[in-house]
C-alpha cells in the first residue's frame, strides 16, 4: 500500500509560505523603524540648529547662588537642564554680534557661583604669569601672547592678554589635538551680580576681543546675570 505525500508537501510549502511572509513582514518592520530612527535623529539635529538670539522668548527661570535668572529655552546647550528651579550652574549657547561683517562668534558659556572659579584676570599674575617661556606670539592686534611651559604641562597652550588695562581682557588657548578642528580659549569672568562665567570660544575670534564684553554684557543683561 502507498502512503500519498501530497498533504506533507502541501503542509511543508504552506509553512515554507508562512516563513517567508512573516520574514518580509520583520524586514518591513526594521526598515520602518530605521526610517523612524534617523527622522528623530534629524529633527534633534534640526532642534539643536535652532541658533540663540537676543529676542528669544519662552524664558526658563533658574535660581544660581540665590540670584533669578531668566532664559530663554534656546540658550540652553544641554535640554535635560530645560527646567525652573534652583541649579548649581547652568550650560549655556551665546551668539555674539562682535561687528559689521564680522561672523559672530559661538560662545559656550557657563554660570555658576563666583566661589566656583578663578577669574582669568587674577590667574595672570597669580598663577600664568610664573609659568610663560620665553617666547611671544603674535598676531592679534592689542594682545600679547605668552605660550606656556611645555615641561609644566601645558603643552600647546598660550595665554592672550591685554598688558595695558587694570583689568585685563585674558584667554587661554589649546591647540587642537585634531587640525581638523579648531584652537579652543578658556575665558573666566567674575559678575557684579556675584555670579562667574566660564567662557568657550574658538581662538579665530580673538581679533575680535575689543567687542566681545561689551556684546557679552548685553546678553548677560538680558536674563539679569549682571
Amino acid at each position: 500500500m502507498s502512503v500519498s505525500t501530497e498533504p506533507d508537501e502541501q503542509a511543508e510549502h504552506d509553512r515554507g509560505h508562512v516563513a517567508y511572509n512573516l520574514a518580509g513582514i520583520v524586514a518591513l518592520v526594521l526598515l520602518l523603524a530605521v526610517g523612524l530612527a534617523y527622522a528623530i535623529d534629524q529633527q534633534g539635529r534640526a532642534s539643536r540648529l535652532t541658533l540663540p538670539a537676543l529676542d528669544d522668548g519662552n524664558p526658563v527661570v533658574q535660581t544660581i547662588a540665590g540670584r533669578d535668572l531668566s532664559i530663554p529655552a534656546s540658550w540652553f546647550r544641554f535640554g535635560e537642564a530645560i527646567k525652573p528651579g534652583f541649579a548649581s550652574q547652568v550650560d549655556l549657547a551665546l551668539r555674539l554680534d562682535v561687528g559689521p561683517g564680522a561672523q559672530p562668534v559661538e560662545v559656550d558659556a557657563t554660570i555658576l557661583p563666583r566661589s566656583g572659579a578663578r577669574a582669568s584676570a587674577a590667574l595672570l599674575d597669580a598663577v600664568y604669569l610664573h609659568q610663560f617661556a620665553d617666547e611671544t606670539a603674535s598676531g592679534i592686534p592689542g594682545l600679547v601672547g605668552k605660550p606656556l611651559m611645555a615641561s609644566e604641562g601645558y603643552a600647546g597652550e598660550t595665554v592672550w592678554y591685554d598688558p595695558l588695562s587694570p583689568a585685563p581682557f585674558v584667554a587661554k588657548c589649546s591647540a587642537a589635538p585634531d587640525r581638523a578642528r579648531k584652537d579652543r580659549c578658556l575665558r573666566t569672568l567674575h559678575l557684579p551680580s556675584g555670579l562667574a562665567v566660564v567662557l568657550s570660544f574658538d581662538a579665530e575670534a580673538l581679533p575680535a576681543w575689543k567687542q566681545f564684553d561689551e556684546e557679552l554684557a548685553r546678553w548677560l543683561g538680558q536674563i539679569g546675570a549682571l
